[in-house]
């Protein structure tokens, strides 16, 4: 599942940044707490013993919902898709893409990595049961039933297993935002060649089980007053309102599905050569234009980055305005970029709008040919809101 937000930062797994915001920890400690009793009993060991076991569990089922989502992310950048960052929450993981997917194939792919992921979790958890106890002891070891001896291992195997098999029945569900709603979206998506349609389809089927699990947790509550039914009505509710918005987002976009990045772009963008000096780029295209940032091309007008102001600036001081621009290029530019005759639709979830305010517009060559700013983007979608409201 995909979500973004400011969070505490964990540590970092192949450059991408691991982190959790607070209802993370709220999850954590309810867990602790949760499994404390049990574990005590189960072990007939000190306090000690139960509690950092309890602990280390719950950790290393955190560890398996980053398993998870490195899924999602080693998947996505395997199809050209930036990551950046992944973050734990009350309800999971989530996973911050630079844009959503561009095709069928691309969007199944992304979401059936994750599940992936907890499958081979799974794997080696059994892995790890079959070389302590052997296969004919691994049912009495996940049960912790027989003749095996509960050790803080065994325990620990025999919450971990059935979690993961409950977290993958779960995410591959055919509801958005679920990953098998994803997939759902995808297969849809490549029969009727309609992404919004897609999209719809798997809206339509989260709304339904956020109804779903919103009954049962509302019955459980009732019915006992337990912490898993309120929990579950939370959950519902995220399921429902990340479907209903899913929802709203292809009726506005279905207003202006026939516009491209050409349609609204800007078709003469100041740009400046990557062989030119620092200075004359400053004094010439900077200050005149009064600009932060410019796109930068090469001799045959191929788009190969961005320049800021502040660093031709920095360059200027310190007396090295005879630079090329080329040398002072944003790292990541290659990301900055979508095909002039892509649907506005695939601008949506660009990472480089939200982050540099445009996107550059290219065409079949490489060529820059406009230049796409948030605000264009922002006037035709609020004439898409504004439309059926003047009928």
């Amino acid at each position: 599942m995909f979500r973004g937000s400011r969070s505490i930062k964990l540590m970092t797994v192949a450059g991408i940044r691991i982190g959790v915001d607070a209802t993370w920890f709220v999850m954590l400690f309810f867990l602790i707490f949760l499994l404390s009793g049990p574990f005590r009993d189960a072990l007939h060991s000190s306090d000690y013993i139960a509690y950092l076991t309890t602990v280390i569990t719950v950790l290393l089922f955190y560890g398996s919902l980053i398993v998870h989502e490195l899924g999602h992310a080693i998947a996505a950048r395997h199809e050209g898709i930036a990551v950046n960052r992944i973050e734990l929450f009350l309800f999971g993981g989530t996973t911050s893409m630079s844009r959503d997917s561009q095709s069928p194939g691309e969007e199944f792919r992304i979401a059936a990595a994750g599940p992936l992921g907890t499958v081979l979790f799974i794997l080696g958890c059994l892995g790890l049961d079959l070389a302590l106890v052997g296969p004919h002891r691994l049912i009495g070891a996940i049960a912790l039933t027989g003749n095996v001896p509960i050790t803080p291992v065994l325990l620990a195997l025999s919450w971990l297993l059935p979690m993961n098999v409950l977290i993958f029945v779960f995410n591959i569900l055919p509801a958005y935002p679920l990953d098998g709603g994803r997939m759902t979206r995808a297969l849809v998506w490549r029969l009727t060649g309609d992404k919004l349609r897609g999209t719809r389809a798997a809206a339509r089927l989260g709304q339904g089980l956020g109804m779903l699990l919103g009954g049962l947790g509302l019955y459980l509550t009732l019915q006992s007053g337990s912490f898993t039914g309120i929990w579950l009505m939370l959950l519902a509710f995220m399921v429902w309102q990340s479907a209903r918005m899913a929802l709203n987002g292809t009726a506005a976009a279905s207003r202006f599905s026939g516009v491209r990045v050409a349609d609204i772009m800007d078709h003469e963008p100041v740009v400046v050569r990557g062989t030119a000096s620092v200075e004359r780029a400053y004094d010439e295209s900077f200050l005149r234009y009064q600009r932060d940032w410019l796109p930068v091309i090469d001799g045959d007008g191929r788009f190969i980055g961005i320049a800021r102001r502040e660093r031709a600036h920095e360059l200027l001081l310190a007396g090295e305005g005879s630079a090329t621009v080329g040398s002072i290029l944003e790292p990541g530019s290659e990301r900055l970029t979508i095909g002039e005759n892509h649907p506005l639709t695939d601008v949506l979830g660009l990472d480089a709008l939200r982050r540099l305010g445009a996107v550059m517009a290219t065409g079949d060559d490489d060529t820059l040919t406009g230049v796409l700013t948030v605000d264009q983007v922002r006037r035709v979608l609020q004439t898409a809101v504004a439309t059926p409201a003047a009928r």
